[in-house]
């Protein structure tokens, strides 16, 4: 069972439906007790970064989440929720994140248009099992304005270059994984991301 977490943001409905395209159980809630029966957690993520932050602080998922993570469950963070893992985001101001990995995340600045939107390159930073899952040049679906900077280098598996902003597209850390773009809206290849982590991904 994979528990995505509710806090009163986000692409909800969409990431269960892909999840149940895979053949996989899912359930929504902002209940803690619910989510720490399941074996795998989504964070899906849907509009400012402060905002999201003070909705998960004030049901407490904060500390549930790390509590998880800590004891050695996954967990996948999508769009936002990605960015959430991260130490600092620079939207509306400085805003603390989860601190899973290190980095913060800045508005991109370049001359194509902000925010992006539509499809885009995964390319691979390094080797990565999904790299032999996925297609030869799989294309991702994204929709923002913000993007990690400052990360480790090996937690970066896949990034997409969006002018010459290299953008983190797909981040890997201990017990946690996260995709800027939204795989639940990257058809195939989309789908190949979500069952990764839903039946291999530790």
């Amino acid at each position: 069972m994979i528990g995505i977490i509710d806090y009163g943001m986000g692409n909800l409905r969409s990431v269960e439906n892909a999840l149940k395209a895979i053949g996989q159980e899912c359930v929504i809630s902002a209940d803690p007790a619910v989510l720490h029966s399941c074996d795998k957690l989504i964070l899906p993520g849907v509009g400012a970064f402060g905002d999201c932050m003070k909705n998960v602080r004030d049901r407490k998922l904060d500390v549930f989440m790390k509590d998880e993570v800590a004891s050695g469950k996954p967990l996948l963070g999508i769009c936002l929720g990605m960015q959430m893992l991260f130490e600092v985001s620079e939207e509306n101001g400085l805003n603390e994140g989860l601190g899973f990995l290190k980095g913060r995340v800045t508005k991109m600045i370049t001359d194509l248009p902000v925010p992006e939107i539509g499809w885009n390159e995964l390319e691979w930073n390094h080797d990565h099992p999904l790299k032999g899952i996925l297609s030869e040049h799989p294309y991702v679906y994204y929709v923002h304005s913000y993007s990690a900077v400052d990360y480790d280098d090996e937690a970066l598996a896949g990034y997409s270059m969006y002018g010459e902003i290299r953008v983190s597209g797909l981040v890997i850390g201990p017990h946690v994984m996260g995709t800027q773009f939204h795989p639940e809206k990257s058809a195939e290849d989309g789908l190949k991301i979500l069952r990764y982590f839903a039946e291999v991904f530790e």
